[in-house]
C-alpha cells in the first residue's frame, strides 16, 4: 500500500471540500424545482440545511488552499497570474453565495444563486489547471 502523508492529507480534504461546496450546490439547483411543488418554505429549509453544511466546506476550501499554495514552493509567474485569478473568482463565489444567502427576491436567488454556481464551477477548473 502507499505512504499517507501530509501531501495526501491536504488534498483529501480539499477535494472533499469541493465536492460538499460545488457538487452541493448543483444537486441542490436540480432540487429546487421538485422542492418548490410542495411549497416555497421547502426549498428554502433545504437551502438553510445545506448552508449548515456547504460554508464549514467553504472555509476547509479556503485553509487548504493557503495549505496548498504554501506547499507549492517557487511559482512561474503564468501560475502566479493563474493563482491570482482562482483567488477572485473564490471570493466571488464566497461573496455571491452569501447575498444569495440574503436575498429575498426571485430575480435576487436567481441573479446570485447562478453567479455562485458559475464562479464555484470556474474556481473547480482553475484548481485543476493550478495541479496540472
Amino acid at each position: 500500500m502507499l505512504a499517507v502523508n501530509w501531501d495526501t492529507v491536504r488534498l483529501f480534504l480539499h477535494v472533499l471540500a469541493a465536492t460538499v461546496w460545488v457538487g452541493g450546490q448543483i444537486v441542490l439547483a436540480a432540487l429546487v424545482p421538485v422542492l418548490r411543488a410542495h411549497g416555497t418554505a421547502v426549498p428554502r429549509a433545504a437551502a438553510r440545511r445545506f448552508n449548515q453544511v456547504a460554508w464549514p466546506a467553504f472555509a476547509v476550501l479556503v485553509v487548504t488552499g493557503i495549505w496548498n499554495v504554501a506547499a507549492v514552493g517557487p511559482m512561474s509567474s503564468r501560475y502566479r497570474t493563474t493563482l491570482a485569478v482562482k483567488l477572485v473568482v473564490v471570493a466571488i463565489s464566497g461573496i455571491s453565495a452569501a447575498l444569495h444567502a440574503r436575498s429575498r427576491s426571485p430575480r435576487g436567488l436567481a441573479i446570485f444563486g447562478a453567479l455562485t454556481g458559475l464562479s464555484a464551477l470556474a474556481a473547480l477548473f482553475l484548481g485543476i489547471l493550478l495541479a496540472g
